[in-house]
């Protein structure tokens, strides 16, 4: 069991971009922190009203977002375009090449698209199993419902999830968890050889790990399973994953 601080990781400081890193992928010249399981990114980003990252270009990569507050703006080279918003589940596949752009620019189609506010979300990188797949995009809006009080599958390569996930990735080992926990109440957090847990928003309390605060985060290895408890209302993002970049069962 590994504990990560927020207060510990990486900081991104722009005038219109606020990025918190979990890995050192991308944001230090000679990094070593680059990865846990398949993931390799995990980036806590707020983004100022019209602004964002202008059109650039991703490889064989699966990319997830998760919005938090807000609405975020996503064009792509293959055509897709739309809102990005609280309970859509939302992957892109870069595979053998893609370009897009993603800004707050209150356009789409979520109710307070309009209104000039940040943006605040989480985008988290995992390794295909396969290079040069075709590139690909995929969403779902989920009944926020589905995610109090216990952790819901929102994307998933793996085929225990086949018919429970919100949209598929293309990895075989991995699958993106999140649930929301009033105070009080707990959840178990799923079981992986390598699993890497983030508390995206409040406070809670991780079995064998103790407090956690918003932007902590913890990574197990065949840690076996932990419960975790909302000490004040909390969403948590997990990644279950039984592979890593170098190994894989």
């Amino acid at each position: 069991m590994r504990l990560q601080r927020g207060a510990d990781r990486h900081h991104t400081r722009l005038d219109w971009l606020h990025g918190r890193h979990s890995f050192d992928t991308g944001v230090r010249p000679f990094g070593q922190d680059t990865h846990h399981g398949v993931l390799v990114v995990n980036n806590h980003d707020t983004i100022a009203p019209n602004t964002g990252f202008d059109t650039h270009p991703h490889r064989d990569m699966e990319i997830v977002t998760w919005v938090l507050e807000g609405s975020l703006v996503h064009q792509d080279s293959t055509g897709h375009a739309g809102a990005i918003y609280p309970n859509l589940a939302q992957r892109m596949s870069a595979g053998r090449g893609i370009r897009h752009s993603e800004r707050n620019d209150h356009a789409g189609g979520h109710p307070d698209a309009r209104r000039p506010r940040p943006v605040d979300l989480v985008q988290m990188w995992v390794a295909p199993d396969r290079a040069e797949i075709d590139p690909g995009y995929a969403q779902l809006e989920l009944d926020p419902r589905e995610l109090d009080g216990a952790f819901r599958v929102v994307a998933s390569g793996r085929r225990a999830h086949r018919n429970e996930a919100a949209i598929g990735i293309s990895n075989a080992h991995a699958a993106f968890h999140v649930a929301r926990l009033a105070p009080g109440r707990s959840a178990l957090v799923p079981d992986a050889p390598f699993v890497h847990l983030y508390l995206a928003r409040g406070r809670a309390h991780l079995e064998d790990a103790g407090a956690l605060d918003t932007g902590d985060a913890v990574r197990l290895t065949a840690a076996g399973q932990r419960r975790i408890t909302a000490t004040e209302a909390a969403e948590v993002l997990v990644w279950e994953m039984h592979a890593s970049l170098v190994t894989s069962d």
